[in-house]
């Protein structure tokens, strides 16, 4: 007797379709988070008087944009392949 080595593997499965939409969505979102951290840079930071507050809410609104970011980074990834 042959010995086959256990129960054979799964077909891979074909890459799915990917919609546009939820990859718009995700840039449109992007985009959204993006708002806080250019108007904390514009508007907030040239009038900042060296309060620890205020330099925490740029950093705060900073860290958002930076979300912002990965997310259109992540949806133009997502797109690509």
């Amino acid at each position: 007797m042959s010995e086959t080595g256990g129960p054979p593997s799964p077909p891979s499965r074909p890459p799915g379709q990917r919609s546009g939409c939820v990859t718009a969505l995700m840039i449109f979102a992007g985009i959204i988070l993006l708002l806080p951290g250019v108007c904390s840079l514009f508007l907030v930071y040239p009038g900042i008087e060296r309060n620890a507050s205020d330099l925490h809410f740029v950093v705060g609104c900073l860290l958002v944009a930076c979300f912002g970011v990965a997310l259109i980074w992540w949806a133009i990834r997502r797109l690509a392949s």
